[in-house]
């Protein structure tokens, strides 16, 4: 039965005016602290004494509003109560130091001003609504005494008992009823420009969202490029040790060594993933710079491929963002060529020019393009280079490359120190 009833009263225009008057009600203990200005000046006319006892009520609840965990508090009642989609308060559960984690003085206003809109549309529905509830239940029949009289001017008209008096115990009732669903339209409009994220607050979180996008992005290419070249180089390597067990123990073993080590790197990789996912304090992140491009080069070898490396200039300049991401984009087309290679020479070349870090791998193809041991793929490979080159501000080419090679070319600029 609960669970039927609870439906209707959510977001509905009875529960919206419930919110309000319980908001007025909540600020009755204020009332007593709000009064004491007032008694300590007897001699001041009644009509200041009011007023003042007004103002520093006003300014009491103002005061309670300015807490964060009243905000907090506000969000979800309006959200269950009112109905209206209202985001969880920016710098509620967010980490310090994150950008909007303390909103502006001029937005933490609009929670204080909210509370008193919500006090004071509380207590005048709710004494409109009393007022206009008991006329309707004591008019009928003239019961108590209950009389009600409209004047204009020297004008008057009173309903007579009978229907008349029926007739405006009615209208007193949907008078009533109407003052509940203004009070809540009222409040209903008022909860997004209030509680709402504000211009800032919604700056700090598109600023947040797009930061843990790109960060998501970044694992993503992460794994698929350490994950996604581990588990195709370990295949042929696992697949030539097998080959090799009975004929060449000693190659074999090495070979089942570098899977060992494949493996290794990739769990490492793998580990510091998903501590970034489940937010805990990882540890630093594996970093893959061309200073282990020659252990990347020996894992293909380990794997049966046939590597020519062409390497000039210093590399050992090229350090920092650059180094790693030069070192991930020649292990995605190194990975692209184990696994769609015709089994011929893969080149790399790795060149350091003065106004820029040249990277090409090319190897041959089959007759139709791809290697007869073509690995499935996802697709997300080039894609991701692409992405990759391009904040870098670099150049990428990829595609046929004479009858039967496939090329992966990039170039990136790059500033190497004096």
């Amino acid at each position: 039965m609960i669970r039927g009833i609870r439906p209707l009263l959510r977001g509905s225009t009875y529960s919206g005016a419930l919110f309000a008057y319980c908001g007025a009600l909540a600020s009755l203990p204020l009332l007593p602290f709000a009064m004491l200005p007032a008694l300590a000046w007897p001699s001041a006319p009644v009509g200041v004494r009011y007023v003042l006892t007004l103002l520093v009520w006003a300014v009491l609840i103002g005061v309670i509003g300015l807490a964060r965990t009243t905000r907090r508090v506000l969000v979800a009642c309006a959200r269950r109560m009112l109905g209206v989609p209202l985001p969880d308060p920016v710098g509620g559960r967010r980490r310090a130091g994150s950008p909007g984690d303390r909103p502006a003085s001029p937005d933490r206003l609009r929670t204080p001003l909210w509370l008193l809109l919500h006090v004071a549309l509380g207590w005048a529905g709710a004494q409109v609504a009393i007022a206009l509830f008991i006329a309707g239940l004591l008019l009928p029949g003239g019961w108590a005494g209950a009389e009600v009289g409209l004047s204009a001017n020297g004008w008057t008209v009173r309903p007579e008992s009978g229907w008349p008096s029926w007739v405006a115990a009615l209208g007193c009732v949907l008078l009533a009823v109407a003052v509940c669903a203004a009070v809540t339209s009222a409040l209903r409009w008022l909860a997004p420009r209030l509680l709402g994220p504000s211009s800032a607050e919604r700056l700090a979180l598109a600023a947040e969202r797009e930061l843990r996008l790109a960060e998501r992005n970044r694992l993503a290419h992460e794994l698929h490029d350490s994950i996604g070249h581990t588990l195709t180089a370990t295949t042929i390597q696992a697949a030539v040790a097998g080959e090799m067990l009975s004929a060449d123990p000693v190659a074999a073993r090495a070979t089942l060594r570098s899977i060992e080590e494949s493996a290794r790197s990739a769990l490492e990789d793998l580990d510091y993933v998903l501590g970034v996912l489940r937010e805990e304090k990882a540890e630093a992140a594996p970093t893959r710079t061309l200073a282990d491009l020659p252990e990347l080069l020996d894992r293909l070898r380990h794997a049966g491929a046939v590597v020519e490396p062409e390497l000039s200039g210093e590399l050992a300049q090229v350090q920092g963002t650059l180094s790693r991401a030069a070192y991930r984009i020649l292990q995605e087309g190194l990975t692209n060529a184990l696994r769609h290679g015709a089994g011929g020479p893969i080149e790399v070349r790795v060149a350091v020019v003065p106004d820029g870090l040249e990277l090409s791998v090319v190897n041959g193809t089959g007759a139709t393009g791809a290697g007869p041991g073509a690995f499935p793929t996802s697709g997300h490979g080039l894609p991701g280079l692409a992405e990759r080159v391009r904040l870098l501000h670099g150049e990428i080419e990829a595609g046929p490359y004479g009858p039967r090679h496939w090329r992966l070319a990039v170039r990136l600029p790059v500033r190497l120190p004096a």
